[in-house]
């Protein structure tokens, strides 16, 4: 297994990961910026951009748990047993894993417009939730949701960059053709990610929420009002899983690191002062 990753910058660890639909460019500013005084590592998620993209043979393969061990292997190969660790969206779900899975090499972690997998099936709700359909038609058997979305990727994927995009001159037109791209040549590892998502990766929150397995690093969560909009209370829902909190609600929309890098940034690097 082979992940792809831009690597830049000296100093003590960072690891990035990005979201959906996207690739490791997602970082491109946040990264240069935190380059200037920090080793940063970008990598194409498994199943994502340019990295190995294995046929989904059991539902293991595409886990949170399995991607998150390939995070930290990554980082041991480029010589960093303990790292910082921050993901957007379906990065941010790996990057929660690794902290529940891995406390000792995970020094600080920071997640960015997602609630934990469990918690965001259980606000998922009525007809509020139809925002969140792409959830629901991935998680479905294998066989249609691929035939689906592969008739017409670019129409797919490239809708949530226009929805969740509040200023889609963040998003410039040769980035945007990258995400497409590559999400259009990674259809079904990119739907076993999402499947997995309803399905293993609950059974694993399930056990630790039961065990009372908590992330014991500093933890920062930049996040839309979803609760507002879904009716939770995002910042509880946060807590019970992280003790070490700082839960703040942005203005931006949902790709903030190329919406609100300076943001990103000033969190990001408050959380390493923690």
């Amino acid at each position: 297994m082979t992940l792809h990753a831009a690597v830049g910058g000296s100093g003590s660890p960072v690891v990035l990961l990005h979201g959906f639909p996207q690739t490791h460019l997602m970082w491109r500013h946040v990264a240069a910026d935190l380059a200037a005084d920090h080793t940063v590592i970008c990598p194409d998620l498994r199943g994502y951009g340019e990295s190995d993209k294995p046929a989904a043979t059991d539902r293991s393969v595409y886990s949170k748990r399995t991607m998150a061990a390939d995070v930290v292997a990554l980082a041991r190969a480029l010589g960093h047993d303990r790292f910082a660790l921050a993901g957007h969206d379906r990065g941010a779900l790996v990057a929660v894993r690794a902290g529940l899975d891995h406390p000792d090499v995970v020094t600080h972690l920071a997640a960015l417009d997602v609630l934990p997998t469990l918690d965001m099936w259980e606000v998922m709700r009525g007809t509020s939730a139809a925002i969140g359909f792409h959830l629901y038609l991935m998680a479905q058997p294998p066989g249609l949701p691929e035939q689906l979305i592969g008739a017409s990727p670019d129409a797919f994927f490239g809708h949530f960059l226009d929805v969740w995009t509040r200023d889609p001159d963040t998003i410039p037109a040769d980035v945007r053709d990258a995400y497409l791209a590559a999400s259009r040549a990674a259809v079904p590892s990119i739907v076993a990610d999402y499947r997995a998502s309803a399905g293993v990766d609950v059974e694993h929150d399930v056990a630790d929420r039961a065990a009372g397995t908590r992330l014991r690093m500093p933890v920062t969560v930049l996040q839309q009002d979803w609760g507002a909009a879904l009716g939770f209370d995002a910042a509880a829902r946060w807590r019970a899983w992280a003790p070490d909190l700082r839960h703040t609600t942005v203005t931006c929309g949902h790709f903030m690191a190329e919406e609100a890098p300076a943001e990103v940034v000033k969190a990001l690097r408050a959380l390493l002062d923690r």
